[in-house]
């Protein structure tokens, strides 16, 4: 393994960690655990780390957020889905904003309309209870707070010039 994976693996990790430690802070909506904390630390990783760490971090963070009870099902689609957006979306333009606009998209439309067959599936909500489209609006909510959270501080890390030098020492 070189010493730029293992770096990346060491921030996967830490963004992992603040990922459940801040998945304390959520709002239950219809069986999912809304956690901004979590679209934070994907956009984050989509301009640090990629969208493959990204995606691999976000399915790491759900997995632990579920088994200790911090999370649902509903975390895996609504996570990965939108750090590979913002992740690709990061690589192709280089573009911040749109990155974060990218994880809004992922998770909040996507994610959330993939977290209803998951929710009929296997968490047993009774479709005629719920529309197709009811993970939708407490998805974007949670990602719209995280995203531009995270937003703001990529900003400043790039007013200071942290962000080109932490990248940098990723890849020596």
């Amino acid at each position: 393994m070189k010493k730029k994976d293992i770096k990346k693996l060491c921030i996967a990790a830490v963004l992992c960690s603040i990922g459940v430690v801040g998945s304390l802070v959520n709002f239950p909506v219809f069986g999912s655990k809304c956690a901004p904390i979590q679209h934070m630390i994907n956009v984050i990783a989509a301009v640090i780390l990629g969208p493959v760490y990204g995606v691999s971090m976000a399915f790491v963070t759900s997995l632990v957020r579920y088994l200790a009870g911090l999370g649902s099902l509903l975390a895996f689609p609504g996570s990965m889905i939108g750090a590979l957006l913002s992740g690709i979306v990061y690589m192709l333009f280089k573009n911040k904003l749109l990155t974060a606009v990218a994880e809004m998209l992922g998770t909040g439309i996507l994610g959330g309309l993939a977290a209803y067959p998951i929710a009929i599936l296997f968490m047993g909500v009774k479709a005629s209870n719920v529309a197709f489209y009811a993970y939708v609006v407490p998805f974007l909510i949670s990602t719209v707070v995280g995203s531009v959270i995270a937003y703001i501080i990529l900003l400043v890390l790039d007013n200071r010039k942290l962000l080109d030098e932490f990248k940098g020492q990723l890849e020596e």
